[in-house]
């Protein structure tokens, strides 16, 4: 699988979370972001673009994880600094560490299928190993769930 290796340095999150379980990702995270994006040009200080799309699990293990289990998710942005924090929003801070970025362009479906398999068989029969730190997927601008095709950047920590 083409993949990009880099030791990113802090990332510094806005944005809103919620509680959810991979039973209720699908129409919890619709509601997470029709909460956050009418708000999104409150938050200053953005380091570009792109939307971030993220899961924060307590010690993430794939073969281990009930379809109950809950983590927080997060839709947000990336910013320069944590000054200027819009109320209601909240914010997360990621340690430096090493990320594989994993190229996806397709729909959906395909992203689902594609995460199932970069988790249940890829990264297992690869070099690294996750870490324990946030999963995200970067989104670009034109990013929209409904459309057939979309392009995005698959985030997993490494160590």
């Amino acid at each position: 699988m083409k993949h990009r290796l880099i030791q990113s340095p802090i990332i510094y999150i806005v944005g809103m979370k919620a509680t959810m379980s991979f039973n209720t990702i699908s129409e919890d995270t619709g509601k997470l972001a029709r909460q956050f994006m009418p708000r999104l040009k409150e938050v200053k200080n953005r380091v570009d673009d792109n939307m971030l799309s993220l899961q924060n699990h307590d010690n993430f293990d794939y073969n281990n994880i009930p379809p109950t289990m809950t983590f927080e998710k997060w839709i947000g942005v990336e910013v320069a600094n944590l000054n200027n924090v819009p109320e209601g929003m909240e914010t997360l801070t990621i340690k430096s560490g090493k990320y594989l970025i994993i190229d996806f362009k397709g729909a959906m479906q395909e992203f689902v299928k594609n995460w199932h398999y970069l988790h249940s068989q890829w990264l297992p029969n690869s070099e690294f190993e996750l870490d324990n730190r946030p999963h995200f997927e970067k989104l670009s601008p034109s990013y929209n769930p409904m459309n057939a095709v979309n392009e995005e950047e698959i985030w997993m920590p490494i160590k």
